[in-house]
């Protein structure tokens, strides 16, 4: 062991006595909750740099994980600010899947493979689900291998082989699912491979059953250091406390309040029973901010008190002055994206009283990637340079231009390059050969490619099949293209396009995690129509407004979703759309009942600490959901923001009215509501969705009187199978079964749907 470092430790300066004390907390387990913008990376690299430079450890017997490669060099150059060059003797600072390959490789045998194994990127993984599923005889059309990889996937992020799937899941996926499992994990030790999952996987295995391995791992690692604790997963999770079963120095820094990813596998309850995982852990809480002014801290905290599951903090800063957080309400999202888009350029002139602020220093951050779509149409029709973090804009995304392929070759027979585009997606059977054939007939002949593929039909040439296939494409391009030149409703024909296509239905069937998000996209889409006459207008409209070069150099204006915000800060933050049944999301509450709520609350917290000096949050009072307008809901999380800190700018001529307390703006917390009398909605309907709710609610606080519970223990005694019920997303339905407070409902317009019986009411209690 080296001997410490003598002299000065300048990584100790600038700290607060709350960051100094976890840097020299270095013995036995700590865990640090680090709030939004509380310089938590400052903490960690030094902690680091203090047990390197007092000689506690050398370089190779530090383990320091993070989650992203960006992260894992950010902190290798921190580090070697600090302490120097020392830095560069560090083998185990990288994220967990770097770190669990580099254990595989060296023990490779014990999984049954060689050391020289191929880690399978995701289309490698498809294509060899899809020879699984084609050996056990499955229709992959029907389960589709994107669907079992996902499953696959969700089990290995629990850290179960296919032995270990629970016997009420090893059924799902065509009744085979745990049988399809253990035949992929055959086929990849025959190929000598292993997919991402697999990398975690097989180290936690190797631990659990070579305890002779795990212990030359606990002994070298003297010190471990986990950054985003929040965010892992029980394979993760088991990794480090097998690892930390050893010296026992494990150093967790996370914040409950952040954790956003449940969806793919992240499980907040690791960083809550820390303290019962490690008995007599120090527990440090970083709650001074850097970041934010007071007005957003106690937004972002009043919103996020509301949670249950959450171990406490509360953030605080010295800077002093700001404006409050603004609220707004607006009559439908387009006018909310022309609202904002003034505001930006107000912002950037510097005309609303402050500094002005750089484009590049201002974002917009959304619930849903279809929402992105108002926006981008309203800054390219301003010149407004923006750019989308985290996916393509609207119009360049897949699923939209594949949609708008289709549209093209209704409007334009002669596009080949759409008709080229489309022609096997969905699949149809016509493989790389069958397209070659009719590039050829095209060249020969002079004849579009559509032409082309319709004389390869009548004069054979093809495999039955793919004749057959491209044959009935050809037939239903010239019935929606009779039907554009007989005037039928443009925007009805795109939905027939799209559904007869079988392209809607291509997403349906798709079990990946982003095909609900493609779905909202193609209804978005579909809205968009609306605007134009016809489709030809609207396909002009796109590809002039995405011809609208933007200067490569300026600075711009970020869009991105909520998930992808976490980490960013900016000086203004834009969040539109919080409206109930979009944030919080109607479907993660429908699936996952009060835990989904907390999480988007926490996604809530996570948007309004983005935030620096500006930060405004806005609702729509209508909005088109699947294609028809509706009146919206306020979000609930409006009416847990605090009158302290709220500015409500919600012009009294757009929601004036007699609804009195019950639809004002905030009242719920009591944000004083600065446009006198302004209430939510005047329409009948806003009256009659504020006292059906108002009905339904069970006191839970009195910030939360008038607002329905999402889970509520006795909501389902009062249903029984048969029953006609009301949802206010899905409308009137009939309930088909009952699983605790999860009713199976068969819905008139919506289709059969799961949903928590607290959002459903009999049918003859809705006050319409």
């Amino acid at each position: 062991m080296a001997m410490p470092a003598a002299g000065p430790a300048p990584w100790l300066d600038g700290l607060n006595p709350e960051q100094r004390a976890a840097v020299e907390t270095v013995d036995g387990p700590l865990l640090v909750l680090a709030g939004a913008g509380t310089g938590k990376t400052r903490a960690l690299t030094a902690r680091i740099a203090h047990i390197l430079g007092t000689g506690r450890a050398r370089p190779w017997e530090i383990l320091a994980v993070t989650f992203t490669n960006k992260a894992a060099r950010e902190m290798k150059e921190r580090v070697g600010q600090l302490v120097g060059g020392v830095v560069e003797g560090m083998p185990w600072l990288g994220t967990f899947h770097a770190l669990c390959a580099k254990i595989l490789r060296a023990h490779a045998e014990l999984a049954g493979l060689s050391g020289n194994f191929t880690i399978l990127d995701s289309d490698d993984q498809i294509r060899l689900l899809k020879q699984v599923i084609e050996a056990a005889r499955i229709d992959e059309k029907r389960w589709p291998a994107r669907h079992l990889a996902g499953l696959i996937d969700r089990w290995k992020n629990r850290a179960l082989a296919p032995a270990r799937v629970p016997p009420e899941e090893a059924a799902s996926f065509a009744r085979a699912g745990r049988e399809l499992y253990a035949a992929y994990q055959e086929r990849l030790r025959t190929l000598n491979a292993a997919d991402f999952g697999d990398l975690l996987l097989h180290v936690v295995t190797i631990f659990q059953n070579h305890p002779d391995v795990l212990a030359r791992y606990q002994t070298r690692f003297r010190y471990i250091l986990v950054d985003e604790y929040q965010d892992t997963n029980v394979a993760q999770y088991l990794w480090l406390r097998l690892l930390a079963r050893g010296h026992r120095n494990i150093c967790v820094v996370g914040d409950d309040d952040q954790s956003i990813y449940g969806w793919r596998g992240a499980e907040v309850g690791n960083i809550l029973r820390f303290e019962s995982d490690f008995p007599g852990a120090t527990v440090i809480r970083l709650e001074r901010n850097y970041r934010s002014t007071a007005h957003i801290l106690g937004a972002a905290s009043a919103v996020i008190a509301a949670n249950q599951g959450r171990l406490g903090k509360t953030l605080w800063t010295r800077a002093e002055g700001g404006a409050p957080v603004r609220l707004i309400g607006h009559w439908d999202a387009e006018e909310e994206a022309r609202w904002i888009g003034e505001e930006i350029e107000a912002l950037a002139r510097g005309t609303r009283g402050h500094d002005p602020v750089p484009p590049d220093q201002i974002a917009i951050l959304v619930r849903a990637s279809f929402q992105m779509r108002a926006f981008e149409d309203r800054f390219l029709t301003i010149g407004l340079p923006y750019r989308v973090i985290g996916g393509p804009r609207f119009y360049e995304r897949a699923e939209i231009r594949d949609a708008m392929a289709y549209f093209r070759v209704v409007v334009s027979p002669r596009d080949g390059l759409a008709f080229e585009r489309i022609v096997n997606t969905p699949r149809r059977g016509l493989g790389d050969k069958a397209l070659r054939e009719i590039n050829r007939v095209a060249r020969e002949r002079g004849l579009p490619l559509f032409e082309a593929a319709r004389a390869l039909v009548a004069e054979g040439g093809l495999t039955a099949r793919a004749r057959q296939s491209l044959g009935e494409l050809i037939a239903a391009f010239d019935r929606w293209r009779a039907a554009a030149l007989a005037g039928e409703d443009h925007v009805a024909l795109a939905e027939r396009i799209l559904d007869e296509s079988g392209y809607t239905d291509m997403w349906r069937q798709d079990r990946s995690p982003d095909a609900p998000g493609r779905l909202e996209n193609l209804k978005e889409l579909v809205r968009a129509l609306s605007e134009f006459q016809n489709l030809q207008g609207f396909l002009e409209h796109v590809a002039l407004v995405m011809e609208n070069e933007q200067e490569e150099g300026a600075p711009k204006v970020s869009i991105m979703t909520l998930h992808a915000a976490k980490g960013l800060e900016f000086d203004a933050v834009f969040l539109p759309g919080w409206e109930d049944g979009l944030f919080p999301s109607q479907r993660t509450m429908d699936e996952n009942g009060q835990t989904g709520l907390e999480e988007e609350r926490r996604l809530a917290y996570v948007g309004i600490t983005r935030a620096r000096r500006h930060c405004t949050i806005s609702f729509a009072a209508n909005r088109s959901v699947h294609g028809r307008w509706q009146a919206q809901i306020p979000s609930r999380f409006i009416d847990e923001l605090p009158r302290a800190h709220v500015e409500v700018l919600t012009p009294p001529g757009l929601h004036g009215g007699a609804h009195g307390a019950a639809a004002a703006v905030g009242q719920g917390p009591g944000i004083e509501d600065r446009a006198a009398g302004a209430s939510v909605y005047n329409s009948p309907g806003w009256a009659r969705l504020q006292a059906r709710r108002a009905g339904m609610a069970a006191p839970r606080s009195a910030r939360a009187a008038a607002r329905a519970l999402v889970v509520d223990a006795d909501a389902a005694d009062r249903f029984a199978v048969g029953m006609r019920v009301f949802h206010d997303k899905f409308g009137y339905g009939r309930i088909e079964a009952i699983d605790g407070d999860k009713l199976t409902v068969d819905f008139e317009k919506a289709g059969q749907k799961r949903v928590v019986a607290g959002y459903l009411s009999a049918a003859d209690d809705v006050p319409f």
